[in-house]
């Protein structure tokens, strides 16, 4: 049985192998990292105040040709008392095999098996007890199109999703039903044929143009290229799939918050634009697209942010956290 074992990350997190099977490309894991909260001095706990988040677990969903290397965003949570939780789903990051496609799937409801895996480790399994904890989804990216399609027909089970530059429209929204029945026939019948490379490695660049010094973040570039893994017919028609889901309406029951810069920039060629704006999708179409999530959705635009705000420039990065702070106490106080 798989236990818990360091993680790369360092002291304060843990992971956890979980196993899916296989497919036909062998064995299929996810891997679920944790940060628990520290434990509170004698004299706190002997007051009896209690910190706002301590019956909250997070679980944290990265994007595509991603995972999971924020640590201050763990911190952000368990520094209020939550449970932090992130998966690396299949054949990403920490669960990449030898053999193995990155990133490749046919379908995003697949992902429903690393996510009851990781939930089930989490002690929030089908066959656990009701839980009093609350739990908190949070995804970047893909993986809020993911977690948001997983929380709209998984009702009653997140009580908040919260959602970093989350991918829920095609960067074209008006040629997506044009193209989806090309990507489906290719799909069908070529699902492994690779597109051409497009990503110049300008957001990469634009990263680390913006790093903050005060803010330290080391990035496994095997795991997270400067340019993003090879984009696979089958994978990309699952994209759209999930788009024209979102486009139909969702019926998330919980209270959603996305974050989003306030504008976006064509990484044609470099600029300094690139360093201030989200350069991999239109947010303004994301921002459309995000209040058909379900009847209670926040859309926070951030000036000066980027694709993934947590990372933007120090200003950018700071008024993101204090955004997200300022939802999460709003939140806990309506609970």
């Amino acid at each position: 049985m798989a236990e818990w074992i360091p993680d790369v990350l360092g002291d304060e997190f843990e992971q956890l192998t979980l196993e899916l099977g296989e497919d036909d490309e062998g064995p299929l894991f996810a891997t679920l990292v944790r940060a628990l909260p520290r434990e509170l001095p004698w004299w706190h706990r002997m007051s009896g105040r209690r910190l706002p988040l301590e019956d909250v677990d997070v679980l944290y969903v990265h994007g595509w040709s991603d995972y999971f290397f924020q640590k201050r965003l763990a911190r952000f949570w368990t520094a209020r008392g939550a449970r932090f939780f992130a998966l690396d789903l299949r054949k990403y990051g920490r669960s990449l095999r030898d053999g193995q496609t990155p990133g490749y799937i046919t379908d995003l409801v697949a992902y429903d098996d690393d996510i009851a895996a990781a939930l089930h480790a989490m002690g929030r399994g089908p066959e656990a007890t009701p839980s009093a904890r609350r739990l908190v989804l949070l995804g970047h990216s893909t993986g809020g199109l993911t977690l948001s399609l997983w929380a709209s027909r998984h009702p009653e089970t997140a009580d908040a999703v919260i959602l970093n530059s989350p991918w829920l429209e095609f960067q074209v929204a008006s040629a997506r039903p044009l193209i989806a029945p090309m990507a489906e026939l290719q799909a069908r019948w070529a699902p492994r044929e690779v597109a051409p490379q497009v990503d110049l490695g300008f957001y990469t660049r634009a990263q680390q143009e913006v790093a903050d010094p005060e803010d330290p973040v080391e990035v496994n570039l095997l795991w997270r290229p400067a340019q993003t893994m090879a984009v696979h017919a089958g994978w990309f028609h699952a994209i759209l799939t999930g788009h024209a889901q979102v486009s139909a309406g969702l019926s998330i029951d919980a209270a959603v918050c996305v974050l989003l810069s306030a504008r976006s920039a064509t990484p044609t060629r470099w600029s300094e634009d690139l360093t201030s704006a989200d350069s991999v999708l239109v947010v303004d179409d994301i921002a459309r697209a995000s209040l058909k999530l379900g009847p209670s959705v926040t859309v926070e635009r951030i000036d000066g942010a980027l694709h993934d705000v947590f990372l933007s420039r120090h200003e950018a990065r700071e008024e993101a956290y204090r955004r997200l702070d300022r939802w999460v106490r709003g939140w806990t106080a309506a609970r």
